[in-house]
């Protein structure tokens, strides 16, 4: 076979997040590839030195901190260079509208990433998502908004990556099922005794992958998978009953298709999200690297197990905020980012943080039909509502 080289013109991309894991990673993708992405806008929640640092290096057109006390020394730093600096978090959507920009990566934390991530599909942009939490807040909006301007919404979590690599080329098989894998988190095969002791030291600590703060938590509880089972479903058009959970303390196969004929297709690949970010930004092509390789004598055993949703119960939890639909996921991911906060400063346990999440989804009332309007107005008052539970808690 003929190697023939095609030249690709630069893609620019949006980098929303730029200081955190995933955003940090991304950077990681540009640098080794020069001559194939350039970076158009870079932001940053509060690490204002971190992102000045990416500036210098990377050049972007445009530079966000979220942290409107921080923007003084980022302009001033900045002073020297053609870039432009704006501060706050509406500024996030504004950029994320840029012409300029190719593709916007939403590597944010949070149900932030929301506003943004419409104003970049309004403007036509094709969305990477790393914040699985917009489709966890507003699933049913972001995906009909998504076909209505023509956007593609490519995931970047490795997991979702694995089923969308799975399902390329498969556009006229229907999906039976889909197993999401789950390392287990650092407390796999614990019990609650132990569970109630738990302190945000030992919490903090994953087996296999190195992630921010909030979303190791999440790792933790199962959280994250329960938000993944919520994604899972908007991006690939499944009911409840298609999508399952299995416990892969390896890590390796990142998740499995099972076909309407008991076929199953898998991707599998050393723990790295580099690997999953570079497929996202540069899709439907495959870039050559120099990441690890997997080698099936590291691991001569796999293995699985059913996930343990009663000890781990906001896994539980997220299956039954998905079968009652409306608002119901967004008063989950509320309620759970406010006791992963509270949990890392130490004024909720780690079995807690299960029980405020539970009172919030049922004390708000439930909304089938939701509108923009609606998940806002529950994102808002689910917050409220874990503060307020939060505080009559005694640790």
């Amino acid at each position: 076979m003929n190697n023939i080289t095609i030249k690709q013109s630069v893609k620019y991309i949006t980098i929303l997040g730029s200081t955190g894991s995933i955003g940090t990673q991304a950077l990681e993708v540009v640098r080794d590839n020069p001559g194939i992405f350039k970076v158009a806008v870079l932001s940053a929640l509060k690490n204002s030195e971190l992102l000045i640092q990416q500036t210098m290096e990377f050049r972007p057109e445009l530079v966000v901190i979220c942290d409107e006390t921080q923007y003084l020394p980022v302009k001033e730093a900045l002073s020297a260079l053609p870039i432009k600096v704006l501060a706050g978090e509406a500024a996030l959507s504004e950029v994320a509208a840029y012409p300029k920009s190719d593709i916007v990566l939403t590597a944010l934390m949070g149900s932030v990433g929301l506003k943004p991530t419409i104003a970049a599909i309004k403007a036509g942009k094709n969305i990477a998502l790393a914040n699985k939490e917009t489709l966890v807040v507003a699933g049913e909006y972001i995906t009909a908004l998504a076909a209505e301007y023509q956007v593609k919404i490519l995931p970047v979590d490795s997991e979702h990556s694995a089923i969308f690599q799975c399902l390329v080329g498969e556009e006229q098989n229907e999906i039976e099922k889909i197993y999401l894998t789950a390392s287990g988190g650092p407390f796999l095969g614990k019990g609650k005794d132990f569970l109630s002791a738990i302190k945000k030291e030992q919490a903090l600590k994953h087996p296999n992958w190195v992630m921010g703060a909030k979303i190791t938590i999440d790792s933790a509880t199962l959280m994250n998978k329960g938000l993944e089972v919520i994604e899972a479903k908007w991006l690939f058009d499944l009911d409840v009953d298609q999508i399952d959970v299995i416990v892969h303390p390896q890590s390796v196969i990142h998740s499995i298709v099972q076909f309407t004929d008991g076929s199953m297709k898998a991707q599998m690949g050393v723990p790295d999200m580099k690997l999953p970010i570079q497929y996202a930004i540069n899709y439907p092509d495959r870039l050559k690297n120099n990441f690890k390789r997997f080698n099936f004598l590291d691991y001569p055993n796999f293995s699985f197990q059913q996930a343990d949703r009663e000890t781990f119960r906001n896994l539980d939890l997220a299956f039954k905020a998905l079968r009652k639909g409306g608002n119901m996921p967004c008063i989950l991911n509320a309620a759970n980012e406010i006791v992963v906060e509270a949990f890392l400063k130490d004024k909720i346990g780690f079995l807690e943080m299960s029980e405020v999440i539970e009172q919030c989804m049922a004390e708000i009332r439930l909304i089938e039909k939701p509108q923009l309007t609606d998940y806002l107005e529950t994102d808002k008052h689910s917050r409220i509502l874990a503060g307020e539970l939060v505080t009559k808690i005694k640790i």
